[in-house]
């Protein structure tokens, strides 16, 4: 892997009851110094619109905070972080959360699922149901956006998403 450009932290509402949290930025995130701004971000957003939210009203981060990525011509494709980057990078995730103190998380992927729940999870066995934490908030698991992007399949892509909009209103209540 090769180096990111810069280290993409945290944005939004710092009084949130809401956080988001994905798994690492991407080309665009790494870019522009921005979590989900890129493909997966913009179908988020919509996802969001549709599930009654809007980014103004989260904080949304990433579980690791830099862009793992394999250059492959002119193009940087993105490579899943390690444990040991998962882990290196917990601890700006635990600052996060205790400085907004978010009453619901939802992890989005199983980079992120491990990273807050401190255990590796199936996003299929952990999805569609809260997880209480020690501080009392609820943790929630979906997938990540950019799973959705990759369904070639119109009516799988349909319904999937259909499925993620019904997550991000569970998670919203």
């Amino acid at each position: 892997a090769h180096c990111a450009s810069q280290t993409v932290f945290g944005e939004g509402s710092e009084t949130s009851k809401w956080m988001i949290v994905g798994e690492q930025p991407g080309d665009q995130e790494d870019i522009q110094g921005r979590p989900f701004v890129g493909p997966a971000g913009k179908l988020l957003d919509q996802c969001l619109e549709h599930a009654g939210l809007s980014r103004q009203q989260l904080y949304i981060t990433n579980a690791v905070k830099h862009f793992r990525f394999e250059p492959r011509g002119k193009r940087r494709l993105h490579k899943t972080p390690s444990v040991g980057h998962i882990d290196a990078c917990r601890w700006w995730l635990v600052q996060e959360r205790k400085f907004v103190k978010p009453k619901n998380i939802l992890a989005m992927g199983a980079t992120a699922a491990r990273s807050i729940l401190g255990h590796q999870v199936s996003v299929n066995d952990a999805r569609g149901r809260s997880h209480l934490q020690p501080d009392g908030s609820r943790v929630f698991v979906t997938v990540h956006p950019s799973y959705l992007l990759r369904l070639t399949d119109p009516d799988t892509r349909r319904s999937e998403t259909d499925r993620f909009i019904e997550d991000l209103k569970c998670f919203g209540e």
